[in-house]
């Protein structure tokens, strides 16, 4: 078979060094801004670098998405050796990364971007399939870049998080919601409309420690569908112990549909938003 595919992904896919090499994916990372600072997410700064800035400062970051001529410097490498590049792009509602990857596209040819509508491994699991597709079948780049399209619908991310307090101080909600989210000891749920460029919205409020909501979720959220993709569901977590994880990974084991449960770490700008105390279960239907 004589074609060239190559596939690249935003940082905010979440996909750990290890998932990045079993799925031949080069990673183009956002930005991690402090003040006149700025940082590659996950190459010079790392969300324990983040959470530990913030104890001491109570300072976050700001994000900055990837520009056109960084695109196009990281494309052009592939295009001279002869390939043709499928893009997966963090949700185009929340980076202007997305708009500038068209751009570079438009310019350069032979790139064909993907608005996953989603972040972290909502995004990762389009690169899975599109190393799927590279391999399994004679798709063309473009025809792949289509049906990853077509499943972008499909992929169904949310997540779990422990506290408030970066959502507060990035903004993002009240203090009194906080304080009242954390008198009664709620853990919101937060969903990602991949119908919408990936706006989020808040979904179910738990009530009880991580330890216990996590398994309550990752229960709830499988028992909302009756038919998946089984190729793999993603787990994904930010400042969350190994024995949570465990349990959590325990639970889609013991489900016993998937092939194979990835898990990895959320990066710096899913991390500079919710910080600590964050988990995700993240899957396609059909």
């Amino acid at each position: 078979m004589n074609r060239k595919i190559k596939i690249t992904a935003d940082s905010t896919c979440d996909l750990n060094p290890e998932l990045q090499e079993k799925f031949d994916v080069e990673i183009i990372p956002l930005h991690i801004v402090y003040d006149n600072e700025s940082f590659d997410d996950c190459v010079d700064i790392f969300p324990s670098d983040i959470f530990q800035r913030y104890s001491e400062s109570k300072q976050l970051p700001k994000t900055a998405a990837v520009s056109v001529w960084e695109y196009t410097e990281r494309f052009k490498k592939y295009i001279d050796e002869g390939y043709e590049i499928i893009h997966i792009n963090l949700g185009s509602s929340i980076s202007s990364s997305y708009q500038n990857c068209v751009a570079a596209a438009a310019e350069l040819g032979h790139v064909y971007p993907v608005d996953s509508q989603s972040l972290c491994m909502g995004s990762g699991l389009l690169v899975c399939k599109a190393y799927d597709l590279i391999n399994e079948t004679d798709m063309s780049a473009a025809e792949i870049a289509e049906e990853l399209k077509k499943t972008v619908p499909l992929v169904r991310c949310s997540f779990v998080i422990d506290s408030l307090e970066f959502l507060r101080a990035g903004g993002r909600c009240s203090t009194l919601a906080m304080l009242g989210a954390n008198l009664l000891n709620i853990k919101p749920c937060i969903e990602v409309n991949n119908a919408d460029g990936a706006s989020m919205t808040v979904g179910r409020k738990y009530r009880g420690k991580l330890d216990k909501v996590v398994i309550q979720y990752a229960r709830e959220k499988l028992s909302q569908y009756s038919a998946f993709d089984t190729k793999r569901i993603a787990l994904v977590s930010a400042g969350v112990s190994d024995e949570i994880i465990q349990s959590v990974y325990d639970i889609l084991k013991e489900y016993g549909i998937f092939e194979e449960i990835c898990v990895s770490t959320a990066g710096c700008t899913i991390s500079s938003h919710c910080g600590a105390g964050t988990l995700a279960v993240i899957f396609i239907t059909k």
